[in-house]
């Protein structure tokens, strides 16, 4: 689904893209209808540059079977062959809004997890976890201390 993944970041980042990939499409084509490589160029210009065009047409032919987008074929600018576009559907709308009121609700949910956490320190965590009192324990959390 994506191009060579060189590190664990884009690891990360593609298992999250998996994730909400069709949304993003549903997204670009709820904006003008698109053909192909134009999806690959959008998601590249907002820093989505994992994405394959052969991730893409499966996904887009899915969602044709599923009645939320329609394809027609337009000539090409170029003059070359005709361009397969899409364009959302009455129901295409609606998974769109859908999936992004679901995406707000979980990124806000999972953000206020992860960044309520970053404040802690993992030693101070961990003691707390082991601990099981959910108080900070008496000890300086870099040395282990104790700080009474």
């Amino acid at each position: 689904m994506t191009k060579e993944l060189p590190g664990a970041g884009d690891q990360r980042r593609s298992q999250l893209l998996r994730g909400v990939l069709d949304l993003c499409l549903l997204s670009l084509i709820g904006e003008r209808p698109r053909y192909g490589y134009e999806f690959v160029e959008a998601l590249t210009e907002s820093g989505l540059e994992l994405v394959s065009e052969g991730s893409i047409y499966p996904l887009l032919a899915r969602m044709e079977r599923a009645g939320l987008v329609e394809s027609y074929r337009a000539p090409s600018s170029s003059g070359g062959a005709p361009r397969k576009y899409y364009r959302l559907t009455g129901p295409g709308r609606a998974e769109l809004d859908s999936g992004r009121t679901v995406w707000r609700e979980f990124s806000a949910q999972a953000g206020r997890i992860l960044t309520a956490t970053t404040d802690r320190a993992p030693t101070e965590a961990r003691a707390e976890a082991a601990a099981g009192t959910g108080e900070p324990p008496d000890t300086d959390a870099p040395t282990g201390e104790k700080t009474t």
